[in-house]
């Protein structure tokens, strides 16, 4: 007999709680709302994202370019400077609209304010789509 104990907020598990312990997990077979589901939905296919380019995803606070044709890379759309949302890619570079910081495509900061690199975010490439890791 296996027998899985979770947190139950209070110190017991909710093997130890009883039948009344909350449960927060998704249903099994509920994979629209678990955090695997939202984690692996489809960004976007190749071909939205121009080679030498990159889009932004605000919602996920994702840019994902392409920085030779059929590199993908991802990082955070979070400025490093202030933690404002990153605007666009253009001519190469990843834009924050707040204070004028500006990252490469590989993530490195181009000019300040900020002083960072975005950190990267992993993806998958499957086919010809793009989603989170």
């Amino acid at each position: 007999m296996t027998v899985l104990a979770a947190c139950a907020g209070n110190g017991e598990t909710s093997a130890d709680a009883g039948p009344s312990a909350s449960r927060t997990s998704a249903p099994a077979g509920d994979t629209a709302t678990s955090p695997a589901a939202k984690s692996s939905a489809i960004l976007a296919k190749t071909s939205d994202i121009p080679k030498e380019g990159g889009k932004v995803f605000p919602d996920q606070k994702v840019v994902v370019v392409q920085p030779s044709a059929g590199k993908f890379r991802a990082y955070s759309a979070v400025c490093t400077h202030r933690g404002c949302t990153v605007s666009d890619v253009s001519s190469g570079m990843i834009n924050c609209p707040c204070h004028g910081s500006m990252f490469w495509l590989d993530g490195k900061v181009m000019g300040g304010p900020a002083t960072k690199p975005l950190p990267e975010v992993p993806i998958k490439v499957d086919g010809d789509t793009i989603s989170l890791a």
